[in-house]
């Protein structure tokens, strides 16, 4: 039945047609009417505006770049640039682009794939056109919208500061589409973008297409985790729940607990959960699948296959399995047939057919896009998921069940955050599909369901900027503006704006502090002198006696020496003039918080010190270490990039400044392809914590050692150069990988390979991918026979595995 509108809502209707007829031609080629939030965002970039777009995962904030994209493509020559911070996500976005537009009109850029990059709509990852900006690229001509998804990316320690770069440096005239999950301070992040962008309009939605149903699984029970809507009382945690877990997860009125948990865990309430196939099939019972379950753990994801597989759950039905079976034989066709064994594909495959499967960081990518196709046509059933699969990727499901609350950090197990409850829930409910979604939380033993509701009910996801200048940038920065020119670039990042905010904070409290010291001054006045000058003397006594209480033995000079300080304090004290004062202790409490409060308010004002210009004051440190290695140096009065400096403005990565050094001492002249991919594998691979580096003698033989030692020399001498400027360093070289990458891209095959690595073969093809972006750099930069030796090293190591990319 059609919608009836009030007559207020057909006025507004008819006025928006007016006033955006590209809008509402748009909104009738969709199969699903707009959202307000959507209405008011594509309404915004139609008036010319920016716009930043916060909403709840699932909620269809990308219709609003679809609008973006409409608009540009509407112009002869106007192109869009669509960033995403992952490969994954970019190959999903130009699929979608090139079905409806056309191969011809979409382009792909993501550092080892280059599709057309002079096409109208080219997606790319956000460091590519971070990239393009420096290089001041000829495929800027004609930019007119760049959506930035996932921008809350920008918090991410080790890449977000790419995206604050982006946006600091686009042209002006480039309209701004960020895309950003529900975070608690959108208006924050939205007035900066108005302070370095311009004319930006910050829409912010909090709902839901569809609605969560939010449960907890004790047992075979469903248990709501909210009273019924119904009541009146929908945030309030449902009482049934609330006395279970006060009877250790039994129903109320419950004596014992069941056979098979007495059998288990001779009744233990945390044993007598449903193990994972029983979870399934309940969920299959109840007609909750598709579902997302997060297991926050890659061993525990295969595991769980394998427990569901062994039970002999079975999903699909004959017609599907022939449907998994071709597009699995498709995406997989180039992959070797020796290699296929060693993935596991055979058994992956069994699993497919059965309606189940994995998704994690660990498994090749060819694995990971086919269980995501086969989720969204709904022929797989139940995903087994880390939260990695929260992020970006379109797969919503009807539910979402989470086996437990908290994860492991790489330190410690921590619980969830509100903000990744929200993430991960944020799958559940499929738009045109599923009137709700369901979010099923397990029981576990002291699981708190007011702290569960805590966690459901805010939207604590505050995003913080990660942004510091790097040597890369500061020489790309000094290049096009000059020394103080950049300075004023860097104080209008994000980061430096919220330090200015928070300063505005602090220096608001110094102010009310300083207010009430005057007050405190006032009350321990007194009529007989300085009353500041006698507390500090008796502060003083007091400390001393203290100290000495602590000290201990001491020697019997020592002893004297402060018997001499305690007895000089005490007669300065009894000869002042406020010691004969009948009000004295009265004076004496307020002249106490006057002391307190004044340690307090100048540590605040140290603090206003250290922030004020702080992005300023480490990029001139930074500066100070280009300069004294020769990076850049004095022209006509001003700082200029020298020869090595151009070249450190071409290589983008963590160890931006150690690899131009290796270059430009010639470090790996002698190298040869194995060599040098072994060489830069040490350079980018992050080792699991307290993974060691193997003994020098398990590593390459040859010109490899020799170079690997000057390489680790010359890393010692900028740790503490680096140091000496006040800056943090970085990590020592890592050399867990560096056989294997040497073993592969001397033609090894993968079984040896891997076994050498000991990492599952998605880890491998990362690294493996970070090895080729660097090497490709290289291949460009270096001169004389290395740059040759770096393009053969990036043939020999991209290969079998390593060179399947997903766009076909």
């Amino acid at each position: 039945m059609t919608e009836q509108l009030s007559p207020a809502d057909r006025f507004a209707a008819s006025r928006s047609r007016v006033g955006h007829p590209r809008l509402e031609d748009f909104r009738q080629q969709q199969r699903f009417d707009l959202d307000p939030f959507q209405r008011e965002a594509c309404a915004s970039l139609e008036d010319g505006h920016s716009v930043l777009v916060a909403a709840p995962t699932g909620a269809g904030k990308t219709i609003v770049a679809a609008f973006a994209v409409a608009l540009a493509m509407r112009h002869p020559t106007a192109k869009v640039f669509y960033t995403t911070p992952m490969k994954a996500l970019s190959n999903q976005k130009y699929q979608e682009f090139a079905d409806e537009y056309g191969t011809d009109a979409v382009g792909l850029l993501t550092g080892d794939t280059n599709v057309n990059a002079g096409a109208r709509v080219v997606v790319m990852t956000t460091e590519v056109l971070r990239n393009m900006l420096y290089a001041e690229s000829d495929l800027l001509t004609d930019l007119a919208y760049v959506v930035m998804d996932e921008v809350h990316y920008l918090a991410d320690r080790f890449r977000g500061a790419v995206w604050e770069e982006v946006i600091i440096h686009l042209p002006a005239e480039v309209r701004l589409v960020s895309l950003s999950a529900t975070v608690s301070n959108a208006e924050e992040f939205g007035d900066w973008l108005q302070a370095v962008r311009g004319d930006t309009d910050v829409i912010v939605s909090e709902s839901r297409p569809v609605p969560l149903e939010q449960h907890v699984l004790v047992r075979q029970r469903l248990v709501d985790l909210f009273e019924s809507a119904a009541r009146g009382a929908a945030n309030r945690v449902n009482p049934e729940l609330v006395q279970m877990a006060r009877l250790g997860g039994r129903p109320s009125g419950s004596r014992q607990f069941s056979d098979r948990g007495r059998r288990r865990g001779r009744g233990r309430p945390d044993m007598d959960r449903l193990d994972r196939p029983e979870v399934v099939r309940l969920l299959d019972d109840r007609n909750l699948l598709p579902a997302i379950v997060f297991v926050f753990s890659r061993a525990g994801c295969d595991q769980a296959v394998s427990q569901v597989l062994r039970s002999g759950i079975r999903l699909t039905e004959a017609h599907e399995r022939e449907q998994i079976r071709r597009v699995a034989e498709e995406r997989c066709r180039t992959i070797a047939d020796e290699d296929l064994a060693v993935l596991g594909y055979w058994e992956w495959l069994e699993g497919l057919q059965r309606g189940v499967a994995a998704h994690h960081a660990g498994l090749l990518p060819a694995f990971k896009e086919v269980v995501e196709e086969l989720f969204q046509r709904k022929l797989v059933k139940v995903v087994f998921a880390t939260e990695t699969l929260a992020l970006g990727i379109n797969m919503p499901a009807r539910t979402v069940v989470l086996e437990r609350l908290e994860k492991f950090n790489g330190e410690a197990r921590v619980p969830i955050t509100p903000g990744e409850y929200t993430q991960l829930t944020g799958r559940a409910g499929r738009r045109g599909i599923d009137v709700e979604g369901h979010c099923v939380i397990q029981w576990r033993d002291g699981l708190d369901p007011q702290a569960v509701a805590a966690l459901a009910s805010r939207r604590s996801y505050p995003l913080n900027s990660s942004f510091r200048p790097t040597y890369n940038m500061a020489v790309n920065l000094i290049a096009q503006f000059g020394r103080d020119r950049t300075r004023e670039i860097l104080e209008s990042s994000f980061a430096q704006f919220q330090a200015d905010r928070a300063v505005v904070d602090l220096a608001r409290t110094v102010r009310k502090q300083e207010e009430s010291l005057a007050g405190y001054e006032r009350a321990m006045q007194c009529h007989l002198g300085d009353f500041a000058e006698y507390a500090a003397l008796r502060r003083e006594l007091s400390d001393l006696e203290r100290k000495g209480a602590r000290a201990g033995s001491q020697s019997a000079a020592a002893r004297e020496a402060r018997s001499r300080e305690l007895a000089d304090l005490r007669r300065r004290m009894k000869k002042h003039p406020c010691h004969g004062c009948a009000e004295r202790e009265q004076h004496a409490r307020w002249a106490e918080r006057w002391w307190r409060l004044k340690r307090e308010t100048d540590a605040l004002t140290r603090q206003i010190r250290t922030r004020t210009g702080a992005v300023a004051t480490v990029f001139d440190r930074v500066t100070e270490v280009l300069v004294e290695l020769g990076y850049l140096a004095d022209r006509d009065g001003s700082l200029a990039p020298t020869r090595p400096g151009r070249v450190l403005a071409r290589i983008y990565g963590e160890r931006d400044l150690l690899v131009a050094e290796c270059l430009r001492l010639g470090v790996w002249a002698q190298l040869d392809a194995p060599g040098l991919a072994a060489m830069i594998c040490a350079l980018v691979f992050e080792p699991r914590r307290d993974e060691p580096n193997p003994a020098e003698r398990f590593l390459p033989r040859g010109a490899f050692r020799e170079a690997l030692q000057k390489t680790e020399e010359l890393w010692a001498r900028l740790d503490d150069l680096e140091r000496e400027h006040r800056l943090p360093g970085s990590e020592p070289l890592a050399t867990a990988l560096c056989v294997a990458m040497h073993q592969w891209a001397s033609g090894r095959p993968l079984a040896a390979v891997l076994a050498e690595a000991d990492l599952p073969a998605g880890d491998f093809v990362r690294w493996a991918k970070q090895v080729i972006d660097l090497l490709d750099q290289l291949s460009g930069v270096a001169t004389g026979p290395l740059a040759p030796v770096a393009r053969d090293a990036l043939v020999a190591v991209r290969r079998g595995i390593v060179a399947y990319s997903g766009v076909g």
